[in-house]
C-alpha cells in the first residue's frame, strides 16, 4: 500500500478508536504488524494521538476554561478538578515506573493484544448487562473515591488491546457511575493522561524520534484530528441510547481475526 495511502488508513483508525472502548493502541499495533508498517522511535503513532487530543480538546475547551474560572470561587468546580486529577495519578505513577517494559515487551506482541482485544469485548458485553443500578449521574460530581478507583481501572489499558477508555468506563459503571457520564469522564480524564503519555513518550524517544516522512505524519495526524472530533461529538447520544454492546462485539471481531490470521503466519 502506498505509504500516504497507509498514514491515512492508520490516521483514520486512531481518530475512530482513541475515544471508544475498543483500544487505539491495539488497532494502530495490529495494523501495523499486518500492513508491516514501524516507524522509526513510533514517531508517526505518537504524532497521530496528539491529532486526537487536540480534537477532544477543542471539543472540551469551553468546559474546561469555565471550569477552571468557577473554580476561584466554587468548592464544586474546585472538586470536580480534584476528581480528575486523583484518577490521573495512578496512572502517572504505574506509567512512570513501568514505562520501559511496556513499549518494549507488551507493545511487541500481537497475541496478547488480539487476545485483550477478545477478552475486553466479553467483559463489555457482561458489564452491559449486569452493571449496577447507576448512583451517579453527573461526570463532574463523582466522590474523590469513586474517581481514584477508576483512575486504578484506567491503570489496566498499560496492557494494549485493553483499552484506556474501555478500562475506566467499565470500572466506573461497576462503581455505580451512569452509562454517559462514565464516557464524559472517562473523556475529561484521558486529557491530562493522554497529553501526559505523550509528552513523555517523546522525551524518551527523543533520541531516536524520525520526522523525515513528515508528509505522511501529517497526513495520519490531520485524519485523525478530524476523524476523532467526529467520533467524539457522536459518541455520548450514541451511548445514552444504545450502551456499550456494539463495541463488545467490535473487540470480538477484530481480536478473533487478528488471532486468525496470526495463527496462519501472518
Amino acid at each position: 500500500m502506498d505509504q500516504t495511502l497507509t498514514a491515512a488508513f492508520l490516521g483514520l483508525l486512531e481518530g475512530l478508536t482513541e475515544f471508544l472502548p475498543v483500544s487505539s493502541t491495539g488497532h494502530l499495533l495490529l495494523a501495523g504488524h499486518f500492513l508491516g508498517f514501524e516507524s522509526k522511535g513510533k514517531t508517526f503513532e505518537v504524532v497521530i494521538q496528539l491529532g486526537a487530543i487536540l480534537a477532544l480538546s477543542s471539543v472540551y475547551a469551553a468546559l474546561v476554561v469555565r471550569l477552571f474560572l468557577r473554580a476561584r470561587t466554587e468548592d464544586a468546580a474546585r472538586r470536580s478538578i480534584m476528581s480528575v486529577f486523583l484518577a490521573f495519578l495512578p496512572a502517572v505513577i504505574v506509567g512512570f515506573l513501568a514505562h520501559d517494559f511496556i513499549k518494549t515487551v507488551l507493545f511487541e506482541s500481537p497475541f496478547l493484544i488480539a487476545t485483550m482485544l477478545v477478552l475486553g469485548g466479553l467483559v463489555l458485553l457482561v458489564i452491559d448487562r449486569i452493571a449496577p443500578e447507576p448512583r451517579y449521574h453527573d461526570a463532574l460530581a463523582l466522590p474523590f473515591g469513586k474517581s481514584l478507583a477508576i483512575g486504578f481501572c484506567q491503570c489496566l489499558a498499560m496492557v494494549p488491546g485493553v483499552s484506556r477508555s474501555g478500562a475506566t468506563i467499565v470500572g466506573a459503571l461497576l462503581l455505580g457511575v451512569e452509562k454517559r457520564a462514565a464516557a464524559e469522564f472517562s473523556f475529561l480524564l484521558s486529557l491530562p493522561t493522554m497529553g501526559a503519555a505523550v509528552a513523555y513518550d517523546l522525551f524518551k524517544s527523543r533520541d531516536v524520534l524520525d520526522f523525515g516522512a513528515i508528509w505522511e505524519i501529517a497526513t495520519g495526524f490531520a485524519v485523525a484530528f478530524v476523524t476523532a472530533l467526529l467520533v467524539v461529538r457522536w459518541v455520548l447520544n450514541f451511548i445514552s441510547r444504545n450502551g456499550y454492546a456494539l463495541f463488545g462485539w467490535w473487540r470480538i471481531i477484530v481480536g478473533s481475526a487478528a488471532l486468525g490470521a496470526l495463527s496462519l503466519g501472518y
